[in-house]
Order: C-alpha cells, then structure tokens, then sequence
C-alpha cells in the first residue's frame, strides 16, 4: 500500500499543482488580454459547463468497460495536447475554442481520479473511504506550493510566464497517471440497482444540490477573488499567500477528518459547512480592506470546501457502489461542479461587470444560504 500511496498522492499533487496556478491566477492572465468580467466569467465556466456532461460520459465508460485508468491516461493526454493551444492565440474566439477543448478532458480526470484512488484503497488496505483524506491532502500541498510560488513569480516575471508552468504540470501529469495500476472490479449486490434509484433518494438529491449551491459560491471565489483582491491593491504575491491560507488549514481538515466523521454527523458537518460559507463570503464582500479579516476568513476554507467536499464523497460514495461508483462520482462532478461551477462564473461575472466586487460576494454569501435549508430538511444519513 506504501508504494502505491505515493503514486496517488503524486498525481494529486501535480493535478492540484495546476489547479494552484490556473484557478488563482488564470484569470489575471485572462485581464492582461484586456477581457471584461463578463468575457472571463464565461470562459471559466467553459470548465464548469463541461462538467455537467462530460464526467458522466467518462464515468459511464469507466463501468461499462471496466479500464478506469486507460480512460485516465487518455484524457490526461488529451487534456496535454489541447492546452497546447493556448501559446498560438490571445483573441476571445480562440482562447473559447481552447478553452473548450481543454474542459471536456481535465474536467473528466479528477472524477475518474478519485473514483480509481477509492476503489485501490478498498482493493489494497481496507474498505475505508477515509482513508481517501490523506491521499488527497497531498492534492492540496499542491496547490499552496503552486499558488505562493507563482504569486511571488508573477510579481517578477510577466503573467505569461504563468503558461509555461502549466504546461510543465501538464507534462507531469501525464507521465505520472501512467503509474496508476488498474483497480480489479469487486461485485456488489447494489450494483445491479438501476441508478435511477439512488438518484431518487432524498438525501443524494439534497447532496446534490448542496453541492450546486456551494460550488456555486467558491466559483464566484475562484473566479473573481483574485482580481477583486487586487483591485483593492493587494500585491499577486500577497493574493498568492492569501490562496495558501485557505488550503493550508484545508490540509488540516482532510486530516483530521476521520476522527470528525466518527464524531459528528455527516449531516452536522455539511450544515457547519455550509454557515461558515455565508459568513466568508459575506466578509470578502463587505470588508476587503482589512487584510486581518480576510487573513481569518480565509482558514474557513478548510470548512467551506475541505470538509464539505470529504463528507459529499463520503455520502456519494455509500449510495452508489459496485458498477455505478464511477459513475456516481461522475454525477456528482457534474452536479456540483458542473452546474454549480457555472452558475457561480456567469452569475459573479455578470455581478463583477456591473455592480462590482461587493455585490458579487453577497451573492456568494447567498448561495449556501439556500444549501442550509437544503440539507437541514431533506439530509438524512447520519443525524445524530
């Protein structure tokens, strides 16, 4: 299990390397082409959008034919290439093409990444999902390497130099997914339920739609924070540390989540979750110019998305078994980040045109909001 904990975790970490310097600063690179917050708004979301359909494809034929991680390989290599694209054109309509392309395949790997990361550790150690946190820790050690490392690198170096550092993650990727044995099929007696049937089930949907409403709100986050914080003067390399708080404490969360799962509720968690997002999003909104204050809000992260994030998989992954688990990581993918994703970046762009920042976080603050009442009536795994 050692070795192969260091193969899994080596791929989170490359993947979430890129995440680290795409999510933070992508769009920045995308202002220094002179876009509006309308026009980077919907070319990030191209990546949300594609998550509502494409996941689900995938994740369907990872079942179907059983090859998790030959479908891995290919979109990796796939989602290689197509970023390629983005050193021979700057206009709107080419980086949209891009863009596009590029979506429908890294936008498939992280849920055949974690649906595969699932099934080897319940193959190779035991069945016990948690164990899922300290593999995917590694993901987040990524992402703060890239995002402080970058932010002090942009503050030098021209935004440009941001594409180069991408397309070396890429590289990386690709080589280290080839390193990812197959997960041997375990039958299961749920498996030959009609997914249909878990989908009806009140507290899938009410997940589901949590979800929605909470990726929602950090699509707004991860598309505007950036270029809201430096609008109100803030330095790339202080935006840079700003992002590496938040995943810092997300990295304490993933691991002290198996001892919180077994003390808390799933559902109790979500709530939490869910409330701390009003609040942080509220704060970004309402009161930007105190760097303390958003320092604080930004530990939050380990709530708002880090135990979130576990504790949805968590429940994803008790419904849907057997031949369906691809799958129903896929429909979760697609459901949370998919459409949620692009809610968040149309919604926050057309806010950020023309209300401004303020606006547009208040209207993150409200999207979690809705997800309280959500899970608070129709949640039902793990009350007490």
């Amino acid at each position: 299990m050692n070795n192969l904990y260091v193969r899994l975790s080596s791929v989170y970490f490359v993947y979430y390397a890129f995440v680290g310097g795409f999510v933070p600063y992508w769009g920045l690179y995308l202002k220094s082409l002179h876009f509006s917050p309308t026009d980077i708004g919907l070319l990030l979301s191209l990546f949300q959008f594609s998550r509502v359909f494409a996941p689900s494809f995938w994740g369907w034929l990872a079942d179907h034919t059983q090859r998790r991680t030959a479908w891995i390989k290919l979109t990796a290599g796939f989602g290689l290439l197509s970023f390629g694209g983005v050193f021979f054109g700057t206009s709107f309509a080419w980086l949209f093409m891009v863009m596009a392309i590029l979506s429908l395949f890294t936008s498939s790997t992280l849920p055949l990444l974690e649906s595969t990361t699932l099934a080897l550790i319940k193959r190779y150690r035991q069945p016990d999902s948690h164990s899922y946190s300290h593999i995917r820790l590694w993901g987040s050690i990524g992402f703060i390497i890239a995002v402080v490392l970058l932010g002090f690198a942009l503050d030098t170096f021209s935004v440009n130099a941001l594409l180069w550092f991408l397309l070396a993650m890429q590289v990386s990727l690709f080589a280290l997914v080839f390193t990812i044995p197959e997960p041997v099929a375990v039958k299961h007696t749920e498996a030959y339920f009609s997914i249909w049937q878990v989908l009806k089930n009140p507290t899938v949907l009410a997940t589901m739609f949590a979800s929605v409403l909470m990726v929602g709100a950090h699509s707004v986050y991860y598309s505007f924070f950036s270029i809201y914080m430096e609008s109100q003067g803030y330095s790339k390399s202080i935006i840079g540390l700003l992002w590496a708080i938040g995943v810092l404490c997300e990295i304490g969360i993933f691991m002290m989540m198996p001892k919180l799962m077994t003390r808390f509720s799933l559902k109790k968690i979500l709530l939490v979750s869910l409330s701390l997002a009003v609040l942080r999003f509220g704060v970004i909104g309402l009161q930007p110019q105190f760097l303390w204050l958003i320092v604080i809000v930004q530990a939050l992260h380990a709530m708002t998305f880090g135990a979130f994030h576990a504790s949805s998989i968590e429940i994803i992954e008790h419904y849907f078994k057997g031949r369906h688990q691809a799958r129903g990581q896929a429909i979760y993918n697609s459901m949370g980040y998919g459409v949620g994703g692009v809610i968040g970046g149309v919604t926050g762009g057309l806010m950020m045109q023309h209300f401004g920042g303020t606006a547009t976080f208040l209207l993150a603050a409200s999207y979690p909001l809705v997800g309280i009442l959500i899970v608070a009536i129709w949640l039902k795994i793990g009350q007490d």
